[in-house]
């Protein structure tokens, strides 16, 4: 498990690698004494497709242009360590990235979190719990059952991957470094792959993988898995700014993201016909079928409103699990 120390490092080679792509980000006039600045940065990190994910931000952009009154620049960055790294600096002013991502910027940049990803017109649709997950017969069917087993996580910075399952573990009496063997997977959609392959005989994933991700892609059939374990619900993908920027410009961030939704940025001209979708029927029969941007990564519905206290579910994680990627004493 990487220690803080190793993770501040990780945090300085990806500021270097992306000062090294080009000029550096949100660079300010040299000919003026105003902190404002000539444009803002918007960083993502990419997964499968970045150029798939930078597109279903733009109509995002779009409306933070039309709010702000600024021109934004959307860059995809490789990891989420080089954006917190680039927050630091004040080189990125806008970002999306996860939960357990922004508890880390917190402690190290002066960010905050304005909005988080709303998957249908339902408040709170945006939250994710983390799932455990076996083959049909493997004879496991709660936390204690683990004990001796070969259990595949994502990664030890992960939430629905990790964190949250550890915590559960430790509540169950198992130490998940001792008590069983972890397998890091890398990814989520690996962990289940493993998992049915034989690899491990338990897998922990976020929930949407398993419900949706996984079986849209033809990789999962019903009936592959069983769930044995669900936590309680993760709060949703934050869109984080930093602090350093003036009242009027956050304002039009929120306003933009309370203004917008995934239908109403067509109406307003955010995408073209071509990169638009059909609103899907869990967005109720208002605006089923009705065209839609793509909202956001995720595919979400809207942003609604975020704030600190939102994500004081991963600081209790991390007081349970005294996990080192969630320590800054290690």
């Amino acid at each position: 498990m990487r220690t803080h120390l190793k993770t501040l490092g990780l945090l300085a080679a990806a500021a270097i690698a992306l000062t090294a792509c080009g000029e550096s980000p949100n660079a300010r006039p040299a000919d003026t004494t105003s902190d404002a600045p000539a444009e803002l940065v918007f960083a993502v990190v990419p997964t499968d497709n970045s150029e798939e994910l930078l597109a279903s931000f733009e109509p995002v952009v779009a409306a933070i242009e039309e709010e702000t009154g600024l021109p934004v620049e959307i860059q995809a960055v490789s990891n989420n360590a080089g954006v917190i790294e680039a927050q630091v600096s004040e080189r990125v002013d806008i970002a999306v990235y996860g939960a357990f991502s922004y508890y880390l910027a917190s402690d190290v940049a002066e960010v905050e979190p304005v909005a988080k990803d709303q998957l249908t017109p339902e408040p709170g649709s945006g939250s994710v719990s983390s799932l455990g997950v076996t083959a049909p017969g493997s004879g496991i069917s709660s936390l204690e059952d683990l004990e001796g087993k070969d259990v595949c996580f994502t990664d030890p910075a992960s939430t629905t991957g990790y964190l949250a399952a550890a915590a559960a573990l430790i509540e169950a009496g198992l130490d998940p470094e001792e008590d069983l063997n972890p397998v890091f997977a890398g990814s989520h959609d690996v962990a289940v792959t493993q998992m049915i392959a034989g690899d491990c005989d338990a897998a922990f994933v976020a929930e949407t993988f398993v419900t949706e991700l996984l079986p849209a892609r033809g990789i999962i059939e019903d009936g592959d898995t069983e769930t044995f374990f669900t936590s309680d619900p993760i709060p949703g993908t934050p869109m984080v700014v930093g602090s350093w920027l003036s009242q009027d410009i956050k304002d039009g961030v929120v306003r933009a993201m309370e203004k917008y939704d995934a239908v109403s940025a067509v109406e307003a001209g955010f995408c073209e016909e071509d990169a638009q979708r059909e609103a899907p029927a869990p967005w109720g029969e208002d605006v089923a079928g009705s065209p839609a941007c793509e909202w956001g990564g995720t595919g979400a519905f809207a942003f609604e409103p975020a704030t600190d206290a939102d994500y004081d579910p991963i600081r209790e994680i991390c007081e349970t699990t005294q996990a080192e990627v969630c320590r800054d004493d290690a």
